[in-house]
């Protein structure tokens, strides 16, 4: 019974417009993923191993605290209130240093230790503090010379381990 049906399609027009309407679909469907997979290879992954290191860790935490707080802030502030600008930029900053840290090869991972995080949070926030005294003060005022003194050191001492 299966057999005469499946001969009947096959001599009618009902099979040609199954392959018809199947073939293109088919193609459709090989096409999409030869595409995906190519674009895939082409975009640049970041560095797995990067994301395995204390360093980047410690920098995860911080942005993760600070991500906390303002929002805790935007339950009752606007995005003028000073601390909610002031967070958004230390984010901002964070954002820079983990670019930094996933453009290090793999294998360079291993300079990436908890002391080396902690240094980059540390000069985070002294280039945080600096942005607040600069929003009061020249940068002349000795309040701001000495935090622009501590953030290149901090700066310094983080390009000794990652050039």
């Amino acid at each position: 019974m299966i057999l005469t049906r499946i001969k009947r399609i096959m001599k009618g027009k009902t099979f040609f417009f199954l392959i018809l309407i199947l073939l293109p679909a088919v193609f459709c469907r090989a096409q999409t993923n030869i595409k995906n997979g190519s674009a895939r290879n082409a975009e640049p992954q970041p560095n797995k191993q990067v994301k395995l290191t204390p360093a980047y860790a410690e920098i995860l935490l911080r942005k993760t605290e600070r991500e906390s707080e303002l929002e805790e802030f935007l339950l009752d502030y606007t995005e003028e209130f000073p601390k909610v600008k002031e967070i958004r930029f230390e984010l901002g900053l964070i954002r820079k240093e983990f670019d930094k840290i996933l453009a290090v090869n793999a294998s360079e991972a291993g300079k990436l230790t908890l002391a080396l995080g902690k240094l980059i949070v540390r000069k985070i926030e002294i280039e945080t503090d600096l942005w607040n005294l600069r929003r009061q003060y020249n940068d002349d005022h000795p309040e701001a010379k000495r935090a622009k003194r501590k953030a290149e050191v901090y700066e310094r001492a983080i390009k000794e381990i990652l050039p």
